[in-house]
């Protein structure tokens, strides 16, 4: 059983189990998070599962395990030939969240 999920802008395919790293979604460490934001479910019979009206009651349970900081992403930009440069950086905020439970919710 698999599902697929959108959280933080991304689409994430999730099984009971997996351990994945999301933009930081507010809550504490060891709390347990609804993603309810279902796109695409599987049966445990392997069955395909797209239609809204049967998702709409679809949820991911998921733990979280801890909050952290994502690689350092560098962002330059130089304009030539003006002696211009600009040199940045960003690390995002990230949550570890170890996924539990898929309910189809029928």
């Amino acid at each position: 059983m698999f599902a697929v999920v959108r959280t933080g802008g991304k689409q994430y395919c999730v099984k009971p189990g997996d351990v994945l790293k999301v933009e930081k979604v507010e809550a504490e460490p060891s709390a347990v998070v609804k993603l309810t934001d279902v796109v695409l479910t599987s049966s445990d019979k392997g069955e395909v599962v797209a239609v809204k009206s049967e998702l709409a009651n679809a949820v991911v349970s998921a733990e979280v395990l801890r909050h952290v900081r994502n690689k350092k992403v560098i962002i330059f930009k130089k304009i030539r030939r003006h002696n211009h440069r600009r040199k940045n950086g960003h690390r995002q905020m990230m949550t570890v969240l170890k996924i539990t439970d898929i309910a189809l919710g029928k």
